[in-house]
């Protein structure tokens, strides 16, 4: 869904929807780094997970100046309609997400145990999908303990990127976007 609006409000010319997807792929790669430690089964992976889904969530609707610009447009408007249709989406999802996950809390700290099986069936159909890939691509193997490593270097990358935004540009920007700077819809 998030990449059909992204096209979508690339191609209505919507910079307030362009932004928040853009902000939202931006958020999301956490997601992506977390998937990566779970392949690993990385002790703190789930946790790790469940911030990446709060910080997701958040994202959408942390701007002031997109959820301004969303409240304009009527509900004939399909992106935007479809774009709140979308949040509201994720925030069911990631609250069902977040509440399951409360059911085995053991498993924040500990994954390699039996209950949380469960957590690690999506991150194996993935680990054989990466390995098909990367050897493909380079002719090397894919194993659980090259995923922990790229995994906590991009946690590493991701963790400094996210400092650097929380003290440079949310102080100087606030909760504005800034989508408009070159100009409103």
């Amino acid at each position: 869904m998030p990449i059909t609006l992204f096209f979508w409000s690339i191609k209505k010319g919507n910079k307030a929807v362009n932004k928040l997807l853009s902000i939202y792929w931006k958020i999301s790669l956490l997601f992506f780094i977390s998937l990566l430690l779970l392949i690993s089964k990385y002790q703190y992976a789930l946790l790790i997970t469940n911030i990446s889904t709060l910080l997701m969530t958040i994202s959408v609707w942390f701007w002031n100046d997109i959820n301004d610009e969303l409240k304009e447009y009527d509900f004939s408007y399909s992106l935007t309609t479809t774009t709140k249709v979308w949040r509201w989406s994720l925030t069911f999802i990631s609250l069902n997400f977040f509440i399951q996950s409360l059911q085995n809390l053991s498993c924040f700290y500990s994954i390699n145990s039996v209950p949380c099986e469960i957590w690690l069936q999506p991150s194996s159909n993935l680990y054989i999908f990466i390995k098909s890939l990367f050897n493909f691509f380079f002719g090397a193997n894919f194993t659980q303990p090259i995923a922990k490593f790229l995994g906590l270097i991009s946690l590493l990358i991701y963790t400094l990127g996210l400092i650097q935004w929380a003290i440079i540009k949310l102080p100087k920007n606030g909760r504005n976007s800034c989508f408009y700077e070159n100009g409103r819809n």
